[in-house]
C-alpha cells in the first residue's frame, strides 16, 4: 500500500523531535547495564592496544557520534574515515588480509557478505548478539552483526512533478515508463551497497533474466548513479533529482533535518525489500582486541541510539534500544517488507552486479565513482 508524507505529518514530527527526543547521549542509560561487554580482560586488552580504525558506510555524522563515543568511554584513540561499502570492500580485497583499518561499521550487508565469503571479515562470537530481535539480523557463522533495519523504496520531489504535470510512480514497474526519462537517480551497482540491493532485489522479485533485463530497461530513465546510496536522497529537495531510489530513511533526514517539505516517501505497491546495516572485523585487523570490543559496543543502545540523534533514522534491530519516533512517525512498518534471501545474496552478489553491468556494456559516463 502506497505510504505518503504529509504537510501536517512533517510538522507533526517536528514537534515530536522538539519535545520527545532527548535521547542517552553518551552516558549509560540508568539501569540500562553496561555500555558494552562486561568483559573485563577484553576492555583491558582493548585498552592495552591503545588505538581502533574504523571504516564506515553509515551517515558521517553518525560515524562520528558513534566513534567519538567510543573513545570516551573506553579511553582508546579512535581513527575513522567514511566510505562507501563498495570502496570499502575494494580496499580490503586489495590488502588482502593485511587490512588498514580493524572494523567495519554501517552500510548494508550485500558487500559484507561478498567480504565474508573471500574469507576477508573475522569470525567472532559477540556477548550482545543475544540482544538482537532476529536470527536475520547477524551472519550465522559470525563474521557480521546487524545494526539497524531499512526500507528501500521512492523519494520524490512533489513540486517538480506537479510542475511537470507527471504522477509520482507507486510500483517498480512505473519506474519503467518514458515519461521519467532523465528524472530518476539510483546509486552506482559497483561502489553502493544500496544498489546491489537493488540487483539483488529485483532478481528475487522477477527471476534472474527478468530482474537483469528490468534494470536494462530502467536504465534508460536513469539520469545518474551516485556513488554513494544516500546520493540520490540529498539531491531530491533541491529538485536536481526528482525521483529516487533508495533507503526511506535517508528521505526523512532530508525532511526533518533540512527542512524539505516537498519530498514525498514511498513504499513500492507489489513490496519491497531492506538492508540490514552490519559491523565487522576484518581479519588480520592491527587492534584484534579494540575490534572485538567496538563489536560489543556497536549492539549496545550507547552506539545505536546515537544513530537518530545525528540525522540517522533506521529501525534498530536490538531489543534493548529504543526505536526512533520519527520513522513510525512516517508509516514505515520495518515488516512490511519481502523475505529476503540472505543466503542467495552472500553466495551470488557478485556474480549478479557483473551480469548487470554486462547488460549495460560497462556501464557508462552516469555512473559516478567521485
Amino acid at each position: 500500500m502506497k505510504k505518503k508524507v504529509t504537510l501536517a505529518l512533517v510538522l507533526a514530527l517536528a514537534l515530536t523531535l522538539l519535545t520527545g527526543c532527548g535521547g542517552s547521549g553518551a552516558q549509560t542509560p540508568s539501569g540500562r547495564g553496561e555500555p558494552a561487554a562486561e568483559d573485563s580482560e577484553l576492555v583491558a586488552a582493548a585498552k592495552a592496544e591503545g588505538t581502533l580504525i574504523v571504516y564506515g558506510s553509515c551517515e558521517e555524522d553518525y560515524l562520528r557520534a558513534a566513534c567519538d563515543n567510543f573513545q570516551k568511554l573506553y579511553g582508546i584513540n579512535v581513527q575513522y574515515q567514511r566510505l562507501s561499502t563498495g570502496e570499502v570492500k575494494a580496499k580490503i580485497e586489495e590488502e588482502n588480509g593485511h587490512p588498514s583499518a580493524d572494523v567495519w561499521f554501517g552500510g548494508t550487508t550485500d558487500p559484507y557478505n561478498e567480504a565474508a565469503a573471500q574469507g576477508l571479515l573475522e569470525l567472532y562470537d559477540a556477548e550482545n548478539a543475544s540482544h538482537l530481535l532476529n536470527p536475520m539480523y547477524r551472519d550465522a557463522d559470525g563474521a557480521w552483526y546487524g545494526i539497524y533495519k531499512g526500507i528501500l523504496g521512492f523519494m520524490v520531489n512533489r513540486d517538480e512533478l506537479d510542475r511537470m504535470g507527471i504522477e509520482a510512480p507507486q510500483d517498480w514497474a512505473d519506474l519503467l515508463d518514458p515519461k521519467y526519462e532523465n528524472l530518476i537517480w539510483l546509486s552506482n551497482y559497483n561502489t553502493a551497497g544500496t544498489a546491489k540491493l537493488v540487483v539483488n532485489t529485483m532478481i528475487q522479485k522477477f527471476g534472474h533474466d527478468e530482474g537483469i533485463q528490468y534494470l536494462v530497461d530502467l536504465d534508460k530513465n536513469i539520469q545518474v548513479y551516485t556513488k554513494s546510496g544516500s546520493g540520490p536522497s540529498k539531491n531530491v529537495g533541491t529538485g536536481e533529482c526528482v525521483v529516487g531510489i533508495g533507503f526511506l530513511h535517508d528521505g526523512i533526514t532530508q525532511i526533518v533535518d533540512n527542512g524539505y517539505d516537498n519530498v514525498e516517501l514511498i513504499i513500492p505497491s507489489s513490496g519491497t525489500s531492506f538492508e540490514v546495516g552490519a559491523t565487522a572485523i576484518f581479519k588480520g585487523c592491527p587492534h584484534p582486541n579494540a575490534a572485538k570490543l567496538w563489536v560489543e559496543y556497536a549492539l549496545s543502545p550507547e552506539c545505536v541510539e546515537l544513530a537518530a540523534q545525528n540525522g540517522s533514522y533506521q529501525f534498530l534491530v536490538i531489543d534493548n534500544a529504543r526505536q526512533p519516533e520519527q520513522a513510525e512517525e512516517f508509516g514505515l512498518d520495518p515488516d512490511n517488507v519481502m523475505e529476503y534471501d540472505f543466503e542467495d545474496a552472500k553466495a551470488n552478489t557478485s556474480q549478479y552486479v557483473s551480469d548487470v553491468m554486462n547488460a549495460l556494456h560497462g556501464g557508462s559516463a552516469k555512473f559516478q565513482t567521485e
